[in-house]
């Protein structure tokens, strides 16, 4: 290490320490078009890289993401820097993952002007998850859908298929403020 670099807390200064760097874009270029644009359609030029993923997606590494009304997808490889403690991947990541999933849901289904926030967030964690999960893939369909709240589910997966984790969120659903 050079004198201008700083150890992280409790990492080893030797051949088993990793590294990992990531850049992200301006998240206000995203989000001015909350009120201008339906969910669906943003959520699609996310998909289509016309517009940035939100920072935490590229945090975690997420890879790709999967928009139809009422449904979407997130992936993401599960990766050693996601790793908690006990040689598995923190259960932090996996409800991101979750909760991106059934808050994009609803996202999926809003008009232009109209945006969310999440409630509540109930989730279970069915198996471990590691990095034999492979591609995670994290499905995200609404439950219900009312005037000032919505309901949904979201399934994480491995690359087999099966059942890692699953939760339910409610959003309060509410009108943009126009600038």
């Amino acid at each position: 290490m050079t004198e201008t670099q700083e150890q992280a807390p409790g990492v080893a200064d030797d051949s088993t320490s990793r590294s990992r760097t990531f850049s992200w874009t301006d998240p206000a270029l995203t989000a001015a078009r909350i009120g201008s644009t339906p969910g669906l359609e943003m959520l699609r030029a996310m998909q289509g890289g016309e517009i940035p993923a939100p920072p935490i997606l590229q945090l975690v590494g997420a890879t790709g993401l999967e928009a139809e009304e009422g449904r979407v997808t997130v992936f993401m490889p599960a990766a050693e820097f996601h790793y908690n403690p006990l040689g598995t991947v923190h259960g932090g990541i996996i409800a991101t993952l979750l909760d991106t999933a059934a808050g994009c849901t609803v996202h999926s289904t809003l008009p232009a002007g109209v945006g969310y926030t999440s409630l509540d967030l109930m989730t279970r964690f069915i198996k471990p998850v590691t990095t034999k999960s492979g591609l995670l893939r994290c499905e995200g369909t609404i439950i219900n859908r009312g005037r000032r709240t919505a309901v949904a589910e979201a399934r994480l997966f491995d690359e087999r298929g099966t059942l890692l984790a699953q939760a339910t969120s409610t959003c309060l659903i509410f009108e943009v403020p126009q600038a």
